[in-house]
């Protein structure tokens, strides 16, 4: 099994060809302005978060895991989740973002996989997560349902596939999408 990370799934659904040349086509990326940038920003709302109340997140009580690095080998499926958040009755992901914007379908895959990832090891129910907007200083949650994280397994299938038919997936409809994109230079076919 192509072991994979819960990253995939937010740049499958984001674009498939970042998860083909991460891959197939491994290359030599680069960083953009937004991810550096969000890492300097992620500094600070982790020293931050240490002092929020769980009521940001609609919870009462709970403990806080930052970084915690998740492995499922029954999906082979890995990642760190941001913030880790732990209540008697479940398990919560929160993803870190500095965006203004609300989040997108790809945001809501990445908590999916965290979510797979959990309920797998800690054999916990998991049926929200979070994306923090870090410019708003927002938690906004997601219902993960059954029939999302069956639809995630799914599409771990799909990306396995891509992977070992080395077949390069079909650009993105949305060319805005690419404006950023560190591999921009390799998609001939759009510029």
């Amino acid at each position: 099994m192509i072991h994979l990370r819960v990253s995939d799934l937010k740049q499958f659904v984001y674009c498939q060809r970042v998860v083909f040349y991460n891959y197939v086509m491994p290359v030599e990326k680069k960083a953009t302005f937004k991810m550096e940038y969000g890492k300097i920003a992620e500094d600070k709302i982790n020293r931050l978060e240490n002092r929020r109340k769980l009521k940001e997140y609609g919870l009462s009580s709970g403990t806080r895991e930052f970084h915690k690095q998740l492995y499922s080998e029954a999906y082979g499926l890995s990642g760190k989740v941001d913030l880790l958040i732990k209540t008697d009755a479940a398990y919560y992901p929160v993803d870190f973002k500095y965006t203004a914007s609300q989040p997108h379908k790809n945001h809501l895959y990445q908590l999916l996989g965290y979510a797979i990832i959990l309920e797998d090891v800690y054999n916990r129910n998991v049926d929200k997560g979070f994306v923090y907007l870090i410019p708003k200083e927002d938690a906004v949650v997601f219902d993960l349902t059954g029939e999302l994280k069956e639809e995630t397994k799914n599409m771990l299938d799909n990306i396995r596939n891509m992977i070992h038919c080395q077949q390069i997936p079909p650009p993105v409809k949305l060319q805005a999408k690419c404006l950023d994109c560190e591999y921009r230079n390799f998609c001939g076919d759009v510029f």
